[in-house]
């Protein structure tokens, strides 16, 4: 199961320098410190569906270790996270 991303990911992810707090992960409950220009609750939803998009996308642990087992079995290159599965 991919993890839930959290708004100040997003807001991060749209302005580096961002200080903000989430009350309760809510988004209708950001506040803004240190100046920060609000972003736009819109701008900040669409940030986190794609960021959440890029989460559900990665392959889990097992699906790594199936297919790192998979390619030395057939003599093929790991990616570096297939490599990472491993056990020595």
């Amino acid at each position: 199961m991919a993890r839930i991303i959290d708004p100040i990911e997003a807001i991060v992810a749209i302005n580096p320098a961002a200080k903000a707090g989430v009350k309760e992960g809510d988004i209708d409950q950001i506040t803004w410190n240190d100046g920060t220009t609000p972003i736009a609750k819109a701008d900040i939803e669409a940030k986190l569906a794609e960021l959440q998009a890029e989460e559900d996308a990665k392959p889990t642990e097992a699906e790594l270790k199936a297919s790192a087992k998979a390619k030395l079995i057939a003599g093929e290159a790991l990616t570096e996270e297939e490599a990472d599965t491993i056990v020595l």
